[in-house]
């Protein structure tokens, strides 16, 4: 029975299975971290499929084991803590400094009342890109109330385009830690990853704005009165221009602190490819469009720019790159978890197995790695870890198969999109946005688990057609 669940590709399979089952359980009904739950999972799938314990967890004599526990952390933390970390200050910073708000005030009042809605779409696009998707919702939610006050509509009119471009930001563009942690699992460059995201999300963020439009003129649902008063007493305390705060940011400056380190990534990484190897120039892209360096320097003008030269203090600008942190730290874990189940289903050779099933029954890498992050995220509520946990899945399945950046990039696309579906009452995510938009469970379940299919189902549908001419 062991010699059958070691070496032959059925076994492998049950193995896979059995511990993906294993997995969900502990998630789901036994409420377990994913971070333990997948180290406990990797932990006894490498027992079971007969990895010796030495190159499981290293040998105590040596303290340079190189075992599986710490290459599998160690290389993707390595390669996606910085990045992260530094997405979390910019964040942090533009929050702080009122920026979200300029950006999308202005907004408001360049497309008018009648465009309010793309309006709040857009806010939600671009502030959506170096903030976490419940940020997004608590710094701009009080715009959305009195947006939808003053127009008498239904707030879904409003909230709706603001989430979906908070939600394709957060599943498919770095520094958001899915994206970044996917990228890293696939050993694929963040501008490829940044390029096709893009070219995913965005026409699914342009039919979420459609069904936002028709949902909205046909579910009334009115700004929920305590939040509103909420938000109106925030201005009167803490708006710009009192004596309480400094005067708002300009919007040119935060737009282009937002779009500093999407650039330079992209330079680096299409610079690369056209300018001749080793030249001086060459060495340039690489060094700034490298994602760390890239975000360093943006989150430097941040500081100066929306910190310093704003009034605020070393302590104060610390206290939030600080605050910040604390969300993050989980999230690495769940990462670095993910990719030490990947390294055991590489070596244990289960990944090779259901590479060989796949190619047996004509399932394309692209579809199943779709299937199976729609599956973690319908089972376990967190887009973060149905991708990390994915990611970790499918990438043994595709390590040395010839697959392109490109084609990668489109991998981790699909697997991105399978991570926002359905979301229901088993995500985070549905709770904020039920509560402080003041919808109903039922009603929330018709708009915002609606909302979050479409985007997935589009975004996918578009990495598929790409993937055939790619």
């Amino acid at each position: 029975m062991v010699d059958w669940l070691q070496h032959t590709t059925g076994g492998l399979l049950t193995l896979a299975a059995v511990g993906i089952a294993l997995l969900l359980a502990m998630i789901i009904a036994w409420k377990v971290e994913p971070f333990i739950a997948l180290l406990i999972v990797g932990v006894g799938t490498a027992l079971a499929a007969g990895i010796p314990v030495e190159t499981l967890v290293g040998s105590i004599q040596s303290s340079n084991s190189g075992s599986l526990i710490e290459t599998g952390f160690g290389n993707i933390l390595g390669h996606i803590a910085v990045i992260i970390g530094m997405g979390t200050f910019l964040g942090a910073i533009l929050e702080a400094s009122g920026g979200a708000q300029v950006l999308t005030r202005k907004l408001l009042q360049a497309f008018g009342e009648k465009r309010a809605a793309l309006a709040m779409g857009l806010a939600g696009l671009i502030f959506g890109i170096p903030v976490f998707f419940d940020i997004g919702i608590f710094v701009l939610a009080p715009l959305v109330y009195v947006v939808a006050k003053q127009s008498g509509k239904s707030i879904l009119l409003f909230c709706l385009p603001l989430l979906a471009g908070l939600s394709v930001t957060h599943a498919f563009l770095p520094p958001h830690p899915g994206p970044v942690a996917a990228a890293g699992l696939l050993g694929v460059g963040l501008g490829w990853v940044i390029l096709f995201g893009a070219i995913c999300a965005l026409p699914a963020w342009g039919v979420g704005l459609w069904f936002a439009n028709r949902i909205g003129n046909r579910i009334h649902i009115d700004v929920p009165e305590e939040m509103l008063e909420a938000a109106k007493a925030g201005r009167r305390q803490d708006g710009p221009g009192t004596a309480t705060a400094p005067a708002e940011p300009k919007l040119g400056t935060v737009v282009t602190i937002i779009a500093i380190p999407l650039v330079l990534i992209l330079i680096g990484t299409f610079g690369s490819i056209i300018l001749p190897k080793k030249s001086v120039a060459a060495g340039i892209a690489t060094f700034f469009g490298t994602p760390a360096i890239a975000l360093t320097i943006s989150v430097l003008l941040a500081f100066w720019l929306l910190g310093y030269r704003r009034g605020m203090t070393r302590s104060e600008v610390s206290t939030i790159a600080n605050a910040s942190l604390k969300p993050v730290a989980m999230i690495l874990l769940v990462v670095g978890a993910g990719a030490f189940y990947g390294r055991v289903l590489t070596v244990s050779g289960i990944g090779k197995a259901v590479q060989s099933s796949l190619a047996d029954i004509g399932l394309p890498v692209l579809v199943a790695a779709y299937l199976i992050s729609c599956g973690l995220r319908i089972a376990q509520g967190s887009a973060t870890a149905a991708i990390a946990a994915s990611a970790a899945i499918v990438g043994p399945t595709i390590a040395n198969a010839g697959y392109t950046q490109p084609q990668l990039a489109l991998i981790v696309a699909a697997i991105c999109a399978g991570s926002i579906i359905a979301s229901h009452v088993n995500d985070g995510g549905f709770w904020i946005v039920s509560r402080y938009f003041g919808i109903s469970v039922k009603d929330t379940l018709k708009t915002w688990t609606v909302l979050e299919t479409i985007l997935s189902v589009v975004a996918f549908a578009v990495a598929a057609v790409l993937m055939i001419f790619i």
